[in-house]
Parts: C-alpha cells; structure tokens; sequence
C-alpha cells in the first residue's frame, strides 16, 4: 500500500498554516498507515514562498519531526503555478487535497471596485476550482482520492456587509455539493468544512474598504457599517475559536468511516453572536 500524500492550499497563515502543522506532527499518524514509515511529507503550499517564516517557526516550536513538513510555491489565481506545484510533488500524486487558500472582502457592496470583487471571486471560487481541475483527474483515474475544501458560515447564510464574501462561499457549497454527488465511483470523497470565526489573521488580512471610498455610501448605510464593525470584533474577541480545535475537525474528516452526517461544526455562542444581528436585521413575515 503506497503512502498517504496530503497537499494544502493557503498556508502562510491561520487554518492553512496550523493543519500543516497538526497533520505533520501527528504521533498516531491517524490519517495515515501507520504501518508505512518514513512518512512523506505533508505539502503546505504558499502564494509567496517568503511568507514561509512563520510556518517554520511554528513547526520548530511545536516540535514536528525532520522531513514531516515541505512548502511549495502555489498561487490557486494562476494555472500555471497551480500545475507547477503539482509538477513537484515528489510522489508523484497527491491523495489528500485540502482547498483552502482564500479572502475576504468586507464593507458596503457599492463602494467596493471591479478589481477587488473579482480579486475576492478570483481566489475563493476559480481558484479553488483550478486547483481542483489540477488535481482530481488523477484521483479519478486512480479511483482513490480526499478532497477537504475549507467553506464558512457565510454560505450558509448571508452576512451584512460581506456580500462578495458569502457569494464566493456558497459558490464553494454548491461546487462541493455537486462534486459530493458524482465522485463517490470514482473513489473520491469530499468534504466542506464550514467554519464560523477562527481565532487567525484573516480578520486584519481581508481587504477592507479603501480610505474614502465609504464615502460613496449613504450616511444610514455609514452608520450601521461602524456598528457591523464593532459587532465583528466583539465576536472575534468573545466568540472566535480557536485554530486547534477548527483543525481538529479537519483531521476528523479524513476518516471517513467517522463521518455518518453533515454536522455543525461551531460553538452555540458563535452561531449566536452572527445570528443575532443577522435575525434582527430581517423583516419576519
């Protein structure tokens, strides 16, 4: 039996950067056989190999064996990079895909640019999709494959002032639905795991509004964009949880023999705080 080969996108921070690490370090190499060692590595793929610094800190500091951790050059908005990467796989294949490069876009959709919607769109949704069309051929014609894409509560509901955002992730529900559908012949699985807020940097990363572009909004769509802003980072300081127990779930979610149902995979208080606001902004009838 070959060894298990697991690759991911979008690791130069958050829920990319601590799955490499978990599944790296992991001493019962649950997601693996544990009968086949040295191990490969587990591919942890960056837009901008000079990121990497902190990846390595990490995996210095959480003790992760020699060997178990290799970076890669991937950015899922160019084709060519994509192939590349997939070119330097070692193995020769990869049987554990995690999609999970991704951005956010925050702030009314009337003043956000043409450049930054299809940025948003660009990342989250072709390029999950290329990363894919890279790599799932050979998954089917090797009737064995793990495909992890990561989603969020936003395309689960709609979000005040995240517009771009949740249509880039119920894009990602609907892809993985349908793939869910057709792949299970060929051998290939697929899960979307949809997390609420992480305790990462995604929040300061996403791109916001420019200065004075909010100006090109109405004054009441002004004032409740300040008040979604302190609401956001009240959730994110009271409610966001922790990597470690988001990558858990990722890890869950390679044995399939552990998954029966679709579960939510959030804390009540989480789903509360994003609720409340959204229950409250719409007229029930």
């Amino acid at each position: 039996m070959d060894r298990t080969v697991v690759l991911i996108t979008g690791c130069s921070s958050g829920i990319g950067l601590h799955l490499a690490l978990r599944l790296a370090s992991d001493p019962s190499r649950s997601f693996k056989d544990p009968r086949l060692l040295p191990e490969p590595p587990v591919y942890a793929t960056l837009r901008d190999l000079r990121a990497q610094g902190p990846l390595w800190e990490a995996a210095r500091a959480r003790g992760c064996p020699p060997g178990s951790l290799e970076t890669l050059q991937l950015d899922v908005r160019d084709a060519d990079s994509v192939a590349a990467a997939r070119a330097r796989v070692t193995e020769g294949r990869v049987d554990v895909l995690v999609c999970n490069a991704g951005r956010g876009l925050l702030g009314p959709l009337e003043v956000h640019t043409a450049g930054a919607v299809g940025s948003v769109l660009d990342v989250n949704v072709t390029g999950t999709v290329r990363t894919l069309q890279a790599f799932l051929p050979d998954m089917k014609r090797r009737r064995s494959g793990r495909i992890l894409v990561t989603g969020s509560m936003g395309g689960l509901m709609g979000l005040p002032f995240n517009a771009v955002y949740c249509a880039s992730k119920f894009a990602i529900e609907g892809l993985c639905e349908s793939l869910a559908v057709l792949l299970p012949p060929f051998g290939v699985h697929v899960s979307l795991i949809e997390c609420g807020p992480v305790r990462t940097a995604f929040l300061e990363k996403q791109e916001g509004v420019p200065g004075g572009a909010l100006d090109g909004a109405d004054a009441e769509t002004r004032v409740l964009f300040s008040c979604y802003q302190r609401h956001l980072e009240r959730i994110f300081r009271e409610a966001a949880q922790d990597p470690e127990e988001v990558t858990e779930v990722f890890a869950v979610s390679l044995d399939l023999s552990k998954i029966a149902f679709p579960s939510l995979h959030c804390s009540p208080l989480t789903l509360f705080y994003f609720s409340s606001w959204h229950l409250s902004s719409i007229d029930v009838l």
